[in-house]
């Protein structure tokens, strides 16, 4: 006989009945389980957004001026190679390098024995062609004395003429070799050209020059006053220039368009005056600029050629101008922009055109603001277009925040 034993367990799970039935219990549990969540989150209202603080300040009216910004190089006013146009041994080198020189002092000295001798040379065979000469002369007067009472033929007498006419040329040949010799003599004491300043020797002393043409032995550069070329698109200059077209017959004045300042790479600022001093009289067609060319002073020296420089030119005057600080304009795909507080303390965003940064850190706004809108000008990341905001005034926004950080 055949006993079957079962356990509790089995006899509650092991049927069909009694797997519906947990299937039951737990659907049952989950649906009252989300009935109380959904009931419970019903039942409380989500928090009320907070207007964020924001610094917010009236924008600048003041008139302003044009302005232009370039980068450029420095050029000497005048520059000149200095050479060997004598050939021979360079004797010796008389300057010191990057000093001072003037129009005519000596730098260097080439040979001047070798060409003392050929200059003495030639003068004395131009004495021999005047003692040629004299002798051709006086043998002329005797044989036309002579031919007044035929002791002589005519031909003796041509003869004579032609011997005085060579004589003649004879002198005159001698006479520019003389003064060819004498000015290859003058290139042996190398002078410099102009006044400025004179870089290194290129060659050292010892050593043959001129042999296959001039050799360049080192070079002198006018540092006071210099140049300052640049180049500008060509709209700006004529939009500069269209002011000063009207006064064209009244006195230039001290602040005119012509009037700019130039800054080195390590300077900050514009500490350099100079002014325009010449304008292309054509523009660039490849690159829709016009070149331009200032002289600054350069009492000490503080620039030298083929410096990098930065320009700014001045130009007109924009009276009532409006200004905000840099701080206050956005930027998005729809270009610059500026947030304002409007009625209900409500943000709205106003798109705007630049035009040129100013002093203290302000902008000029070209169009877009009417200059008596209350603008936010720091906390832009908080705020939102169509959405209120808590506006502050700089002093209220520090006394908050020294709050905020003493809890």
């Amino acid at each position: 006989m055949m006993h079957q034993v079962f356990s509790r367990k089995d006899e509650w799970m092991g049927t069909p009945s009694g797997m519906s039935a947990v299937r039951q219990t737990l659907v049952l549990g989950g649906m009252m389980i989300l009935a109380l969540s959904l009931f419970g989150c019903g039942s409380e209202e989500p928090p009320a957004r907070q207007a964020p603080p924001v610094t917010v300040g009236k924008p600048t009216i003041s008139t302003v001026r044009e302005y232009g910004l370039f980068t450029g190089f420095s050029r000497a006013v005048e520059s000149a190679d200095v050479v060997a146009r004598v050939a021979g041994t360079l004797e010796s080198v008389d300057f010191e390098p990057s000093s001072q020189v003037k129009k005519g002092d000596l730098l260097f000295t080439i040979e001047k024995t070798k060409y003392k001798a050929l200059r003495d040379a030639a003068e004395a065979s131009l004495h021999s062609s005047e003692a040629d000469l004299l002798r051709a002369e006086t043998e002329l007067k005797r044989v036309e004395k002579a031919s007044k009472s035929r002791a002589v033929s005519e031909m003796d007498v041509d003869r004579a003429r032609a011997d005085r006419d060579m004589a003649i040329a004879a002198v005159a040949l001698a006479r520019a070799n003389l003064d060819e010799a004498e000015l290859n003599y003058s290139y042996t004491d190398v002078v410099s050209p102009l006044d400025g300043v004179v870089s290194r020797r290129l060659v050292d002393a010892g050593n043959l020059v001129g042999q296959s043409g001039p050799t360049k032995l080192t070079r002198v550069n006018k540092l006071q006053p210099i140049h300052v070329y640049f180049h500008a698109p060509e709209s700006l200059v004529l939009r500069f220039m269209k002011g000063r077209a009207i006064d064209v017959d009244k006195e230039v004045k001290s602040d005119d368009h012509g009037i700019g300042h130039v800054a080195l790479a390590n300077e900050t600022g514009y500490p350099h005056e100079g002014r325009i001093d010449y304008i292309d009289n054509e523009v660039d067609t490849r690159t829709g600029t016009i070149e331009i060319r200032m002289v600054l002073e350069n009492a000490n020296h503080e620039l030298f050629p083929g410096l990098f420089v930065r320009i700014k030119l001045t130009g007109n005057e924009i009276p009532d101008a409006v200004q905000v600080p840099m701080t206050a304009v956005g930027t998005d795909l729809g270009g610059k922009y500026v947030l304002t507080v409007g009625e209900g303390n409500i943000v709205e965003q106003k798109y705007v055109i630049l035009g040129e940064a100013q002093e203290g850190g302000l902008v000029h706004i070209e169009s877009g603001l009417e200059g008596t809108e209350t603008i936010i000008v720091n906390g832009l990341v908080f705020a939102r277009p169509g959405l209120p905001v808590t506006p502050l005034t700089p002093e209220q926004f520090e006394a908050m925040k020294q709050q905020a950080a003493q809890k």
